[in-house]
């Protein structure tokens, strides 16, 4: 079943609002993380500039959090990043 973009980017939202609010994550949902954002640049889905340009930075985070010795520490490096992610996929999704 393939997702559609606003699917792709509601379940990109739902992975790092929930990291953030719980403090943990799997390393498959920072798979998840990477096909997703791989998806999307790959189709050139994505026309919000804001999120475009934060793509890459959610890319490089899941990327880390794959070889992550310590997720909470991962995530919590990221809170600052994470909550202008999520800004932005809320504000994508909304449009």
């Amino acid at each position: 079943m393939t997702l559609s973009v606003n699917n792709q980017l509601t379940l990109l939202y739902d992975i790092l609002d929930e990291q953030q609010a719980d403090c943990c994550g799997s390393v498959s949902e920072y798979e998840q993380i990477i096909r997703l954002v791989e998806s999307m640049v790959r189709n050139n889905s994505i026309t919000n500039e804001q999120l475009l340009s934060l793509l890459p930075d959610i890319y490089h985070y899941g990327r880390q959090g794959v070889s992550a010795q310590n997720l909470p520490d991962h995530i919590t490096a990221h809170k600052k990043n994470m909550d202008d992610w999520i800004n932005a996929l809320q504000q994508t999704t909304l449009e």
